[in-house]
């Protein structure tokens, strides 16, 4: 069961810094209008975003889990989608990047919605690290119980 809980911190530790990781990824290319050549064209650069699952969600298995009452399974990345919202338009007749009518397609990365994933991605990064070190402390406790038997 200790063991377990390792494994759902290890899991969870994993994937809000991949997480961090895009949402770095994203502020660095706010400002990236030719991101990839698409067409015979450049395009914006399209924000990233983190899709996160339970490790195993069929009703077998988290019957048998609660059953068990070992069902320490964490969670995983399903999945790193592109978000479909258009790009954003900004008037800007000198940019190399405009078209006829002066329109520049900026990425559809909003900064401050990142510094906001960036807080919460953080904070249950941090939660993680306290869960590993709770873990750690009984699993430590226990085996000085077994030492002083």
């Amino acid at each position: 069961m200790i063991l377990g809980s390792f494994d759902i911190s290890a899991s969870a530790l994993t994937a809000q810094r991949l997480r961090m990781d895009v949402i770095s990824s994203n502020i660095a290319n706010a400002e990236t209008t030719r991101a990839s050549y698409v067409d015979g064209k450049f395009v914006p650069y399209r924000r990233k975003m983190v899709e996160v699952a339970p490790v195993d969600t069929t009703f077998q298995n988290l019957l048998n889990d609660k059953l068990d009452a070992t069902g320490a399974q964490g969670v995983k990345v399903t999945a790193i989608t592109d978000d479909q919202t258009p790009f954003k338009q900004v008037y800007n007749p000198t940019h190399p990047d405009a078209d006829v009518n002066g329109m520049v397609s900026m990425p559809n990365v909003d900064v401050l919605k990142e510094m906001v994933d960036m807080i919460s991605a953080t904070r249950s990064y941090e939660a993680s690290v306290t869960a590993l070190n709770a873990s750690k402390s009984m699993f430590s406790k226990t085996l000085e119980i077994g030492k002083n038997t």
